[in-house]
């Protein structure tokens, strides 16, 4: 049996998958909560928020 790990086709479809959950994301509203969370995290370490 071949080793899963060197199939040919893991990559396009763990890609597939990932932009798949990505657009889910995106139509549910979740990348304004992702953006907001990413600017405090990034005032939290330059000290500003």
């Amino acid at each position: 049996m071949k080793n899963l790990t060197n199939a040919r086709w893991i990559g396009p479809c763990l890609a597939a998958v990932g932009l798949a959950m990505v657009i889910f994301g995106i139509s549910r509203g979740e990348m304004n909560v992702v953006f907001t969370k990413a600017i405090n995290i990034c005032m939290e370490c330059i000290g500003i928020g």
